[in-house]
């Protein structure tokens, strides 16, 4: 256990930030000819990134595998223009997130027996992140709900598959998850700023994930994969308060806050995909349908161990709903060294418009996506690039309380450019 979680710290640290790609803020970027197809890759899994799409796929390999990759990623700042309940006011405002840069990591180790039709390997990929940030802890509209916020996690995923007959394999594996979090806000009242808080902890969490693959004839594949949850539980968290405003010294407002500890659990969802793989001489076509059960993250519950009237627990109610992404992907192999790839993912938000918040001002998104591969030797290079489209989207659930309020009124927009690289080496 001590081992895995050093080995998992300089990975998280390769996080510039985080934000979110796939439905909420899950991250389907674990490998990079996967990408290139639209993550349509279930019934495909035929590198050593099915450990995260599909396990039942590592039968399909030879021999041992290394495979070493990396995302990068443009967020582009989403605009947002309308009111806020900071305001207490109905004037339009606007405000721009900042634009983030960051870096998703994947390795992949796989060894699999053509004798036997046994195989095994570990994954290193980070499924779920989260991160906003808004310009000015002080004066953003958003500054009593949320200045930033980073969620960040590596799971390692040892994984074992098996050959059952040469129309069936199955897959499965165990799954550790390291994860940080951090919170920032200020919250406000009739005199002003209250204080400048900062959250910041982290935690483990375990789950499992099988995958099943259906060779019905030499060019149809149909492939299944199953992630289970994790409840990721943050324990005692440092809690910082700095800034305090003055009129706390007149009692008008209650005991003062100090810096303190917190608890913090963040409930992630399980997922389930289905995809069906044809190939028609050197053109591959495969589509999937991607489930991801968000109903578990109902919440986001914040205790804090010494709370006073204006630093209280909170509930943090988010309710999100189960949805359903609809993938499609291509692959064409120009020659034996060469293919190129595209793909289109539609995928819709799972958050619902009486909870969304600046926290993940989130909206259905279309994603496009090209990719090409080349092998040289024992050597394998894939490359892809990614746009996303995230649809306009106006909420209109603000929320005035004494403590400044919840929600907004309003519309967002934004995008964000992605670019992912793989190398891989068989021996």
């Amino acid at each position: 256990m001590r081992g895995w979680k050093l080995l998992s710290v300089p990975l998280v640290l390769l996080f510039a930030a985080s934000t979110s790609f796939a439905a909420g803020f899950r991250l389907p970027e674990a490998g990079a000819k996967a990408m290139g197809m639209g993550f349509a890759f279930t019934a495909q899994a035929d590198d050593p990134s099915a450990i995260y799409f599909n396990p039942a796929g590592l039968t399909q390999l030879k021999g041992q595998n290394i495979m070493v990759g990396v995302t990068y990623v443009r967020e582009n700042g989403g605009e947002f223009t309308g009111t806020t309940p900071v305001d207490n006011t109905t004037a339009i405002k606007s405000e721009t997130q900042k634009s983030l840069n960051f870096f998703i990591p994947n390795m992949y180790y796989t060894r699999t027996s053509a004798s036997t039709g046994f195989a095994y390997g570990v994954g290193i990929f980070a499924p779920f992140g989260l991160g906003q940030e808004y310009n000015d802890e002080n004066t953003s509209i958003f500054r009593n709900q949320i200045t930033k916020i980073e969620l960040q996690t590596i799971v390692v995923n040892p994984t074992i598959a098996f050959k059952i007959n040469e129309y069936l394999s199955v897959g499965a594996g165990i799954d550790w998850m390291y994860g940080k979090a951090k919170l920032e806000k200020t919250p406000v009242a009739s005199v002003g700023n209250l204080y400048n808080s900062e959250l910041k902890g982290d935690g483990d969490a375990w789950g499992y994930n099988f995958g099943l693959l259906l060779k019905p004839t030499e060019n149809f594949r149909i492939g299944a994969n199953y992630r289970s949850p994790f409840t990721l539980k943050i324990k005692d968290a440092d809690v910082n308060i700095s800034n305090t405003n003055p009129a706390y010294a007149s009692g008008l407002l209650g005991a003062t806050p100090s810096s303190t500890k917190a608890d913090a659990t963040v409930a992630m969802p399980a997922t389930f995909a289905l995809g069906a793989a044809y190939t028609i001489g050197k053109l591959t076509v495969e589509a999937d349908a991607d489930w991801t059960f968000w109903h578990s993250f109902s919440s986001l519950p914040i205790t804090i161990q010494n709370p006073v009237p204006t630093l209280p627990s909170t509930a943090n109610p988010t309710q999100w709903e189960d949805v359903v992404a609809f993938r499609l992907g291509v692959e064409y192999r120009v020659t034996d060294p060469l293919s190129l790839r595209a793909g289109f993912v539609y995928d819709p938000t799972p958050v619902p418009a009486s909870t969304m918040g600046p926290m993940l001002p989130d909206s259905t998104k279309l994603d496009y996506m090209v990719g090409a591969g080349y092998k040289i030797g024992a050597w394998t290079i894939d490359v892809a690039g990614m746009y996303i489209d995230k649809k306009d989207r106006t909420v209109n659930n603000q929320a005035i309380t004494a403590a400044g309020g919840t929600g907004f009124n309003g519309t967002w927009t934004g995008d964000a450019w992605l670019a992912s690289l793989d190398v891989g080496y068989k021996f």
